[in-house]
């Protein structure tokens, strides 16, 4: 059982280890390995696996063997989809949104979660619970990095990773915030590249992205 305090230090340490937490659409099992040792080779070592194709489970499995990385899986919605993360290997979540069943399920499973938020009534109630770490989600359809700023004014204790609509050219205007740790995006593994089999060019675009100033 993890407490919302722990789960949000677990977190922010998680965000503190690269600017950018890699997006990734995976629909190709085989793509797994070969694309965490890329991303991991170019200084992302934290990779968020969205649970959005029927292979994700095993591509998570597959990517916790890769040395450095730390892989969690993104877009929990259930309890079941909770249990089946940790049985693959994730060492974190990270959902849309947030409710108070999501929440208990990965505090029961010991599972640090980084909770999504879009609103400051959304952002007040996860803090109310303990979360001080959270994703501000979707960032640009939110009203961007100017959003966030407004939303740390009177929230400065809570620090955000921004996903949603974020890419090379806009991630230094969140990451320049006070309130941002990291970004997340999935501009560092595009589906052509990755069906291409062009993995020493996800590793420069990794470079790129973990020479981002914050």
């Amino acid at each position: 059982m993890i407490s919302p305090q722990d789960a949000s230090q677990a977190s922010e340490k998680l965000c503190r280890m690269a600017p950018v937490i890699p997006v990734l659409v995976i629909d190709d099992l085989a793509h797994a390995r070969p694309l965490a040792e890329a991303l991991v080779a170019g200084g992302l070592p934290v990779l968020e696996v969205t649970l959005r194709t029927p292979c994700a489970l095993d591509a998570i499995a597959e990517m916790a063997k890769v040395e450095g990385g730390v892989v969690g899986a993104g877009t929990l919605l259930t309890p079941a989809d909770v249990e089946k993360a940790v049985a693959a290997g994730a060492k974190f979540g990270v959902s849309p949104g947030a409710t108070d069943t999501i929440l208990s399920a990965c505090e029961a499973a010991d599972l640090p979660l980084l909770p999504g938020a879009a609103t400051s009534s959304e952002v007040m109630r996860l803090l109310e619970r303990g979360y001080s770490v959270q994703k501000f989600f979707p960032a640009e359809a939110n009203g961007g990095a100017k959003a966030l700023k407004a939303i740390g004014a009177p929230l400065p204790q809570v620090r955000f990773c921004p996903t949603g609509g974020v890419s090379l050219a806009n991630a230094p205007d969140y990451l320049g915030l006070s309130n941002t740790l990291c970004v997340g995006g999935s501009w560092v593994a595009p589906k052509d590249k990755m069906e291409a089999g062009d993995w020493d060019g996800i590793t420069a675009l990794a470079r790129e992205a973990a020479a981002l100033a914050r």
